[in-house]
């Protein structure tokens, strides 16, 4: 089946909520087909081999795939000594194991993409500067980080056309922000430290991030193995008074 830009088949992981969700109304809205999959619907990308039979449903659907977004992940509060053995599994099978089990479920198919294949991760900023209390997370994205450079060099080397990055929001203001600034004895000092954080002084939105992650996907974007910093100057300002 040939397909323009238009109509190019996207899939997206964690596609039901926060920034998800948005990645999926950004290709929506650009007439792209989305195949959004969430464990709110049973979808689990810890599991290999639902992974697998779930890209050859995909597949033998809509005969081929263009973009995946690996945007399924999930967070852990804690330095190294609070956090448990438990929560360092739980965290880096989802947002490590789960990007590689996706990834090898449809690379196959993304190298005989017609518009030119890409992969697209949802990393962070703290897989590049330290932040208090993510000692799990921010290990995870760092993992994320690098498998992202390694599959687009070897993506490369392989001559597939497949481009490979990622993008690092600093703190988005999503749900699961809200749901932790809320449980916070005065949230609304936190949501301001949360914005401070930023030198841009705000949090960044889950419609930016969507808009990042759509720049990245086009096949007009000349990139592969690149972290597309999104973090409002985190990592590249500094504040001197």
């Amino acid at each position: 089946m040939m397909r323009g830009v238009a109509g190019r088949v996207i899939v997206v992981t964690g596609a039901r909520g926060g920034i998800g969700a948005a990645i999926a109304d950004a290709f929506g809205a650009d007439g792209d087909n989305v195949v959004g999959l969430d464990l709110i619907d049973g979808f689990d990308v810890t599991d290999p081999d639902l992974c697998a039979t779930t890209a050859a449903a995909i597949l033998a659907e809509h005969g081929g795939v263009d973009v995946l977004c690996n945007n399924a992940g999930i967070a852990a509060v804690g330095d190294v000594v609070a956090s448990t053995p438990e929560e360092w599994e739980r965290v880096f099978a989802v947002n490590v194991f789960g990007v590689a089990n996706m990834s090898r479920a449809f690379l196959p198919a993304l190298r005989t993409s017609n518009v030119g294949g890409a992969i697209v991760n949802t990393c962070s900023v703290v897989a590049s500067v330290g932040l208090v209390e993510r000692a799990v997370y921010s290990a995870s994205k760092g993992a994320v980080l690098a498998l992202t450079k390694a599959m687009a060099v070897d993506e490369v080397a392989h001559g597939s056309g497949v481009r490979v990055n990622c993008v690092s929001p600093g703190t988005v203001w999503s749900p699961w922000v809200e749901r932790l600034t809320a449980a916070t004895p005065d949230p609304e000092a936190t949501v301001d430290a949360l914005r401070r954080r930023q030198p841009l002084g705000r949090m960044v939105s889950c419609e930016e991030v969507a808009q990042a992650v759509r720049y990245l996907a086009a096949p007009t974007t000349f990139t592969t193995g690149a972290d597309f910093l999104l973090d409002g100057g985190i990592t590249g300002v500094r504040i001197v008074q």
